[in-house]
């Protein structure tokens, strides 16, 4: 048990050091890319470097897995060159049981990544988007509710604010729909119901719609219009409606599954967000292979000029896993594979692959 402690703390200690090594490197890179980013705009320094520390936890959570192999391969190396695991092996302990310790750490890791800094990226992430869409004039116009779908467009003619009960795939094609539009400098100027409204180049196309207008003298109800078609412009186009999701990865773990919910509800595919949600939950289990990877080929005791080879086949097998891993969520986001398939086999492959070589250098 004292040796597992050991272990488990040289493992921690380390990934913390290799941990604030790419904290630091990437806090001066994104500066840098702040600064030429928003050039032209109005913000000071201050902003800027609040625009980076908001961006910083959704760069280390993206390459926390080169992180991890990074660390492992430190550790081993250290301990193989200090003799430390061959001391281990003359008291009877194996590599294998020698890998418990960090792997125990390194599955803690990423279950503290997946319910604690998960929300932390969603939130910063969401922050970092509204402070950079209002430095560059953007802002989102699409969000779902569970009252239904609720689209922003601005016209000539003020704003409007669209609610729609369902959509198609792409938000194009809205059901039971009403427009409210505001005029500029006063409240709401008009109203309009309708059962469907399809989305065309610079208008709403409405069906059997019913429109009131609001501050002449009669009353909305004595003046209102009923049209079996009706066009309403718009500034929207189908990409502005399907940009205003946003990734995945903006939306907090925790209240992922009720946002699925609400977008099957209204209509929208949710596949996308269900291989993200299945991925997180595989998140750990991807660290530990991430481990027992660098431990492959970096647990035996180094001799000669092999060191440096091995961490260069230790590393680009990370890299192959790494590549496999998205282009399977690629494959998960577009229907091509079920999203647990696509989310689960990647880390579940990296790890008997790696235990097979772990097992092969145990053996030999």
């Amino acid at each position: 048990m004292i040796l597992h402690r050991y272990f488990a703390r040289r493992f921690l200690m380390t990934f913390l050091g290799v941990l604030a090594v790419f904290f630091l490197i990437m806090l001066f890179l994104d500066l840098v890319e702040q600064l030429r980013r928003y050039a032209s705009a109005d913000a000071t320094f201050q902003d800027l470097f609040a625009l980076t520390l908001l961006n910083i936890p959704q760069a280390i959570y993206q390459i926390l897995p080169l992180i991890m192999i990074l660390a492992a391969i430190a550790l081993f190396l250290a301990l193989a060159r200090s003799s430390e695991l061959v001391v281990t092996r003359a008291a009877g302990r194996s590599a294998l049981r020698a890998l418990s310790a960090p792997l125990a750490v390194a599955l803690l890791i990423g279950v503290l990544a997946v319910a604690v800094l998960n929300p932390i990226v969603a939130a910063t992430s969401k922050e970092y988007e509204a402070r950079g869409g209002a430095l560059r004039g953007d802002a989102s116009v699409l969000s779902i509710g569970s009252s239904g779908l609720w689209l922003r467009q601005g016209t000539s003619d003020g704003q409007t604010v669209i609610r729609a009960a369902s959509a198609n795939l792409d938000g194009t094609v809205l059901s039971d729909v009403t427009f409210i539009t505001f005029a500029p400098g006063s409240g709401p100027a008009r109203r309009i119901n309708a059962d469907s409204a399809i989305l065309t180049d610079g208008a709403w196309v409405l069906t059997n719609a019913k429109s009131w207008t609001f501050g002449d003298e009669v009353t909305p109800e004595a003046g209102a219009v009923s049209s079996a078609a009706l066009r309403v412009p718009s500034s929207l186009t189908p990409d502005q409606i399907r940009d205003s999701f946003g990734t995945p990865a903006s939306i907090p773990i925790w209240e992922l599954p009720a946002f699925i919910n609400r977008l099957q509800a209204a209509g929208f595919s949710a596949q996308r967000h269900q291989v993200w949600l299945h991925s997180e939950i595989a998140q750990p289990f991807f660290l530990m292979a991430m481990v027992m990877i660098g431990a492959s080929f970096t647990i035996r005791h180094q001799r000669g000029g092999r060191t440096g080879l091995m961490v260069m086949f230790a590393i680009l097998l990370a890299f192959v896993i790494y590549f496999i891993r998205n282009f399977a969520q690629v494959l998960g986001e577009n229907g091509q594979l079920p999203a647990a398939l696509a989310a689960w086999a990647p880390p579940l492959a990296a790890m008997g692959l790696s235990l097979g070589l772990l097992l092969h250098n145990e053996d030999g």
